[in-house]
């Protein structure tokens, strides 16, 4: 019976990294972990997290109000729990006028402290093996190195965060794939994977996000 909370919040307006799409694996990936999910694609559910233990975040902009970043930055700093997948990395995403992906120079400077780093850019889709780094970790305890096809993240990243997961890329060199850190009283975790459904179906991969959503939401043990 599970025995946490998460909101999932994704969206569908870009055409990709559709929360439709994702939303099976996502759920597959805390059913594993034994988290009960919801799925939305209202951000004003992020100003209500009184009933949730962790928010799963696949949102592909950050371009929140006020009221919707700073419920998210109380909620974690406060004790709850963040897991960013895949594109939740990429903080200078704003939708544009055309109703397209427009970039802002800097990330969003808070959401960018509370994660711990943010998406440069990625080459193409290829098969990208991960060697797991973070072995003691409760997130990545007993996974063993794997090799997935997905799209690479290029991520910039500040020194508090613990590595658990990274890649070789022959044109970024090692670049990290999975993260922990704590935030204030919270706790955040990282996985830069999650763009195909060769990724969100992976069982290492879903491993991870799992894991990730349990370990943030305050269960240090492994959910299995």
């Amino acid at each position: 019976m599970a025995d946490l909370r998460a909101l999932i919040i994704g969206e569908t307006t870009f055409g990709f990294h559709d929360i439709d799409d994702a939303r099976p694996h996502l759920r597959a990936a805390l059913d594993r972990a034994n988290v009960t999910a919801t799925v939305t694609t209202d951000r004003d559910a992020l100003t209500d997290l009184a009933a949730y233990d962790v928010v799963v975040d696949y949102l592909t902009d950050s371009d929140l109000t006020d009221a919707q970043r700073d419920s998210l930055l109380s909620f974690v700093g406060d004790g709850g729990g963040y897991a960013g997948v895949h594109c939740a990395s990429d903080l200078t995403s704003v939708e544009g006028p055309d109703g397209g992906i427009a970039h802002n120079d800097e990330p969003f400077a808070d959401l960018r402290t509370m994660l711990g780093g943010h998406f440069l850019g990625h080459p193409e889709q290829q098969t990208i093996d991960v060697e797991i780094t973070g072995s003691g970790h409760p997130i990545t305890a007993g996974i063993p190195d794997f090799s997935v096809h997905d799209e690479p993240y290029d991520l910039e990243v500040d020194d508090d965060i613990e590595v658990l997961a990274e890649m070789e890329h022959p044109d970024s060199g090692t670049v990290p794939v999975a993260w922990a850190k704590r935030f204030g009283q919270g706790r955040v975790a990282y996985c830069s994977l999650g763009h195909t459904d060769d990724a969100l179906g992976d069982d290492a991969v879903r491993a991870l996000i799992g894991r990730s959503a349990r370990w943030a939401a305050g269960s240090l043990a492994d959910p299995r």
